[in-house]
Formats: C-alpha cells, sequence, structure tokens
C-alpha cells in the first residue's frame, strides 16, 4: 500500500512567492528523484494565505525513512527553514 505524506506548513504572507519558487525549482525536483517517490505536489490554501501542504506519495515506508535520512532531505530542509514562519507538521496516511 502506498503511503501519502502530508507536510503542513505556513509561511509569512510576505513570503508566498519566494516559498513557491523554492519548491518548483529546488525541493520538488530533488524529492520526485527519490527512489519510491511516486507523486509530490505542493498544496497552496485558497483560504489562508501563506499556508501550504506538502504532497508526497511513497511506495513503502521504508523509502520514506531512507528519504529522511539523505542528503537531498538535508537540502530540503535547509531552504525550507528560511521560510518558515512557526514549524512544520508531518503526517502519513495509508491508501486504501
Amino acid at each position: 500500500m502506498s503511503i501519502v505524506r502530508l507536510i503542513y506548513v505556513t509561511v509569512k504572507p510576505n513570503q508566498v512567492n519566494d516559498a513557491v519558487t523554492l519548491w518548483k525549482n529546488h525541493c520538488a525536483p530533488l524529492m520526485i528523484k527519490q527512489p519510491g517517490c511516486l507523486s509530490e505536489k505542493l498544496l497552496e490554501c485558497v483560504d489562508a494565505p501563506g499556508e501550504f501542504i506538502s504532497y508526497s506519495e511513497w511506495d513503502s515506508q521504508a523509502n520514506i525513512d531512507k528519504y529522511r535520512g539523505s542528503d537531498a532531505h538535508a537540502e530540503i530542509q535547509k531552504h525550507a527553514r528560511g521560510l518558515q514562519g512557526g514549524s512544520a507538521t508531518v503526517k502519513r496516511y495509508e491508501i486504501k
């Protein structure tokens, strides 16, 4: 069964464009290249400026764990830290 990993992030309203550009140009290309990553998307909340969800679908928890220990994950975290106005919340959901 696939696992969907959702990361809820809020950035300051004046950082929205920077967040989208950073995701599209740096984070998404790194993530989708990871073994087991089936899909990745950035969702922007239409009701609350600055709220995003990073959506990624993985083939297994083992590949999520490998990704979390990878250089790519460390690089994505480094980029994201400069934008976040608060902490990120990560939740995993199993596709049934």
